[in-house]
């Protein structure tokens, strides 16, 4: 009896010791005493909550009925909260609550207790979330392997840089670890063409280089690091032209020029070979002039017989090819246009050609018609004096006959044939005068010696104009000078010729015995205008 008394009063204290510590933390009023009330934390702002910061406390009651007391969540639960059946309430807000843009999100909870009395109380909290600002991350980077004597670019994997908020990053360079000449944006973009002392050290081992990203706008840094290394491909060669053009455009006697810069990936000192292959034959190999190793040009003139008649141009490629020490090769292939075009120096002597015949046609001629005037002049003069020695012998015959008796007084036969003879040949010189076969006549002479001089000057004064005129051989050029010279030649034609009595067979004796010197220092004479080629080129 005394046993079973000792063991239930062992049961009774253990209930008592294991159900105090629960109505204590369940209420802190026990009693009827005033309705179910929840209790929250008393400190300020203690529902303030910083993305990522753990919240932790127990929710306890007042009054009510009963001292047991379940809680619950009615509504706003969220799968990271940890709340039990006796008020602990744990919860560490993720953030994906709120953002840069919303920066304090509510986020409103219903907590319930309820008592064995079946009493029921709820209240709602909102808990303010306040987003808070994480740092980007960047991985590690894969490296930039850097070609020679060409624009690397390297862009920033942006799967290896990210940022948990979702902010905008931007890129920052740390200038003092960066070499000279590189750039690189805020997009993370890194363009850098490598000297030749640069790539060589590099070539020596690789190097690092020190950026940043930042986000936007918290301007919270991180810094990441990126391996530049020579590239261990083994790159084809490369090489640029000047002009940039695909096709070649060009006349016949105008100089093609095309200048060439080698370049190879894996260092200059690999390439081996740069040539062109020409589907025309007529391009001399010499035209490709080594002025450096990798330095190139294309100098090539095409003559004025390059294009065949009746072809108005000509077309061709060209394959230029540059080889390394691997063979790998590069070749870019442009298209050559030749234009057919007039060779204007021989045009231009050939025009200067037909000015200088022409103008030394009409010097001929004006020294032919001076001879003519010449002669004419004689002939003039000579019709004149021929007139007055025929009225001289008319009268001394005359005065014969009439004087035959004095002469001839006692021989009556003499007399008769002085008479005959004197009479006789007064009447056949009167007879021979008048169809002018002894000295012409004088008006006649005179008509032909002006016209001879009349035809002079026009020849003289279209000369003057002519050589003038087209003394330049730009003036020469003009659609108009072949008119004109036929023009100026129609003055000289054959029926001029045959009106001024011209011998057609005449030679100018002076022109036979000069040379092109002379004839030229003639023609300059004759007119002043007239200007040799050689002093026209000059």
């Amino acid at each position: 009896m005394v046993l079973k008394n000792i063991f239930y009063f062992l049961i009774f204290a253990l209930t008592i010791v294991w159900s105090k510590p629960l109505r204590a933390q369940d209420n802190t009023h026990s009693g009827s005493n005033g309705a179910l009330q929840l209790i929250f934390p008393k400190e300020a702002d203690w529902n303030t909550l910083p993305e990522g910061k753990e919240i932790d406390f127990h929710l306890q009651v007042k009054g009510g009925k009963s001292d047991s007391v379940r809680y619950s969540i009615a509504s706003g639960f969220r799968r990271d909260m940890k709340f039990d059946s006796l008020g602990h309430f744990i919860w560490t807000p993720s953030y994906d609550i709120a953002d840069r843009i919303n920066t304090v999100k509510l986020w409103p909870i219903v907590f319930e207790a309820t008592n064995q009395a079946g009493e029921t109380v709820s209240q709602q909290i909102a808990f303010k979330i306040v987003h808070v600002n994480r740092a980007p991350e960047v991985d590690e980077l894969k490296p930039f392997y850097v070609q020679y004597k060409t624009q690397n670019t390297y862009q920033i994997d942006m799967n290896s840089v990210r940022d948990s908020d979702g902010d905008p990053l931007v890129f920052i360079p740390v200038l003092e670890g960066m070499p000279e000449g590189m750039k690189m944006s805020a997009a993370g973009e890194i363009v850098w063409d490598p000297s030749t002392t640069q790539f060589n050290l590099l070539k020596k081992g690789p190097r690092y280089i020190d950026f940043y990203v930042e986000d936007q706008p918290s301007k919270v840094r991180t810094k990441g690091r990126l391996k530049l290394e020579v590239t261990q491909m083994d790159l084809e060669p490369d090489f640029k032209v000047i002009p940039q053009n695909q096709v070649i455009k060009s006349k016949e006697n105008n100089r093609i020029n095309l200048k060439f810069t080698l370049s190879d990936p894996n260092g200059d000192d690999d390439i081996t070979t740069f040539g062109f292959v020409s589907e025309n034959k007529n391009i001399p190999e010499s035209a490709l002039v080594k002025n450096a190793p990798t330095s190139y040009e294309f100098i090539w003139e095409p003559g004025y017989d390059f294009v065949r008649d009746p072809f108005d141009s000509l077309a061709f490629n060209i394959t230029f090819y540059v080889l390394d020490k691997a063979q790998n090769k590069k070749e870019r292939t442009l298209r050559f246009i030749i234009e057919n075009t007039v060779n204007e120096s021989e045009r231009d002597a050939y025009v200067y050609g037909l000015y200088r015949g022409g103008l030394i046609t009409a010097w001929s001629l004006l020294e032919q018609m001076k001879e003519k005037e010449g002669e004419l002049k004689k002939s003039y003069s000579r019709a004149k004096r021929g007139k007055r020695s025929r009225s001289l012998i008319n009268a001394s015959l005359g005065a014969t006959t009439g004087l035959a008796p004095v002469i001839s007084p006692n021989n009556v036969n003499n007399r008769g044939y002085i008479t005959t003879l004197g009479g006789t040949t007064v009447a056949t010189m009167g007879t021979l005068e008048a169809t002018e076969v002894i000295g012409k006549s004088t008006n006649s002479l005179l008509d032909r010696f002006n016209y001879v001089m009349q035809k002079k000057n026009e020849l003289q004064n279209k000369g003057d104009v002519f050589s003038r005129e087209y003394a330049q051989k730009s003036a020469r050029r003009s659609p108009d000078f072949v008119r004109k010279l036929d023009e100026f030649k129609s003055l000289m034609n054959l029926s001029g010729l045959v009106a001024l009595e011209l011998d057609a067979n005449w030679e100018n004796k002076k022109a036979a015995g000069y040379d092109d010197k002379k004839i030229d220092a003639a023609l300059k004479k004759t007119f002043k205008d007239f200007m040799p080629l050689e002093k026209e080129e000059q």
